[in-house]
């Protein structure tokens, strides 16, 4: 599992130049507030795991306030280091959907391929900041799609998953190179991350563009040098400098946009010729920026329409100062001016590593914080109302959607002895979100077994007491009562 592995990587601290800005303005603060506010370093404390009487599978204890409505949809987060590192959950905190194998996940959305809604994910293993994986596609009924690697014998990398309408997928890959460091204080013969983007066509698996940072950022761009972390020196391929570190890459009509962590900024790269037709933020920024649109180690930088460019800025890694926002940006690329058109902040959150902002369809917006175990939905004025903490020790992502998940499981059904006349039965169904009632059957012989009670659905597990009998079984049924699909028998005693 990589879960650990991942929070290790992404939450290393590293030291750097802050860029200066000033604090954004915090939202209003809701009531009541029912979740353990942040801690000082960012992270709320260890989360409690959920465990179940029907399966195995486990989640992170995850709270969470509403003050109002809130956008369609389930939440798809990606808990590490607590139980299941992909999770689908209700706006309690209720598991929907638990990642069944104990994988590495992150990245956890839906997104549209061939015209269906499919549930997307990158999985593989986390080391350094980094990963060595793929990205699964899977339908409403949890079985697998596709699975798409990065090409040119490269693997992809844990930032970023992205189906674009023409099918193809975006991604990142970090291979290890040999390179010159001198330029920034490291060993001529010295190792470093040396990140591609690639557009892969899902079907074919074929490369369709495959975009080298090396040659078109110089090293100096860089906020990190090879003498700030012994681990990460570059003196050998174990311990390689890491200059850009991308993190997200959008489509944008001819070209992509790519963010860069490490250099504080989003690069518009055509994608014909691979050449850098501006730079946004940072030692060499394009645009003239004011002291409250700088931004620093930023995450999920997205072009929006009319002339809005969105991210969650990190603005902060241990040693320097700042709270996380997630940002957007009045661009004028003719003018070539950058300035806030709109911030969300609430509390102090404050992630160093990870997050992201997404548009919702009622005009709210979500802000995951990354690092910081939370996501907060706002309004469009910025006010907060909703907010769920502890998930686990960190969420690389948080999305809202609507999802409809038809498992081609059956439920789990299992028994606990009662006061000896009695017995206590729990079901779950990992996945389906279209059951409103359980009806629970038993019997005494081997003949058909009969209705015992029939009751409402009662969260990811539901349980109830029934009359003592050898066998039992469970139907789910939907809202008009017709059975989804019915548990095997099982043998009570």
């Amino acid at each position: 599992m990589a879960g650990a592995g991942l929070l290790a990587g992404l939450g290393i601290a590293k030291a750097g130049v802050l860029p200066g800005g000033t604090a954004p303005v915090s939202a209003a603060t809701p009531t009541p507030v029912a979740s353990p506010a942040p801690s000082a370093s960012g992270m709320a404390s260890a989360p409690a795991i959920r465990s179940f009487v029907s399966t195995a599978l486990t989640a992170a204890r995850v709270a969470s306030w509403a003050t109002g409505p809130t956008g369609a949809g389930l939440l798809f987060v990606g808990p590490m280091g607590h139980g299941t590192n992909g999770l689908i959950m209700d706006n309690h905190g209720e598991p929907i959907w638990m990642e069944p194998t104990g994988s590495g996940v992150t990245d956890l959305r839906v997104q549209a391929f061939e015209g269906q809604s499919v549930l997307t994910y990158w999985t593989g293993i986390g080391t350094g900041g980094h990963g060595a994986g793929k990205g699964v596609i899977k339908d409403a009924q949890y079985r697998t799609v596709a699975e798409v690697n990065t090409g040119n014998g490269l693997q992809a990398d844990l930032h970023e998953f992205t189906i674009t309408p023409a099918g193809t997928a975006l991604m990142i890959s970090y291979p290890t190179v040999r390179h010159d460091l001198t330029s920034v204080g490291g060993p001529a013969q010295g190792y470093m991350f040396d990140c591609h983007v690639q557009e892969i066509d899902i079907r074919s698996a074929k490369v369709l563009f495959d975009w080298t940072a090396s040659d078109h950022i110089d090293l100096t761009e860089s906020y990190l040098r090879p003498s700030d972390n012994p681990k990460a020196d570059g003196s050998d391929a174990t311990k390689a400098f890491d200059p850009f570190h991308l993190n997200s890459v959008d489509e944008s009509g001819d070209a992509v946009l790519v963010s860069s962590r490490h250099t504080h900024t989003a690069y518009l790269v055509g994608r014909s010729d691979g050449e850098i037709r501006w730079r946004l933020g940072g030692k060499r920024s394009d645009f003239s920026m004011t002291p409250e649109s700088v931004f620093a180690w930023q995450h999920d930088v997205r072009r929006r329409p009319n002339g809005i460019i969105s991210m969650f800025d990190n603005h902060y890694n241990q040693g320097t100062t700042g709270t996380s926002r997630g940002l957007l940006l009045a661009v004028d690329e003719k003018a070539h001016t950058a300035v806030v058109k709109q911030e969300f902040s609430r509390g102090g959150h404050r992630g160093d590593a990870e997050g992201n902002l997404q548009f919702l369809d009622n005009g709210h917006v979500l802000v995951g914080w990354g690092a910081d175990p939370a996501a907060t939905e706002f309004t469009p004025d910025g006010k907060a109302v909703f907010e769920a903490t502890g998930i686990g020790d960190a969420s690389y992502r948080t999305y809202r959607s609507p999802w409809t998940g038809r498992p081609d499981t059956v439920p789990d059904l299992a028994s606990v002895p009662g006061n000896g006349s009695t017995m206590q039965l729990y079901t779950s169904w990992n996945g389906a979100t279209e059951v409103a009632k359980w009806r629970f059957l038993t019997g005494t012989g081997p003949g058909p077994l009969s209705e015992a009670v029939t009751v409402p659905r009662r969260g990811f597990e539901t349980s109830t007491a029934v009359a003592a009998a050898p066998r039992a079984a469970v139907e789910a049924l939907d809202k008009s009562g017709n059975v989804l699909a019915t548990s095997t028998v099982i043998a009570t005693a």
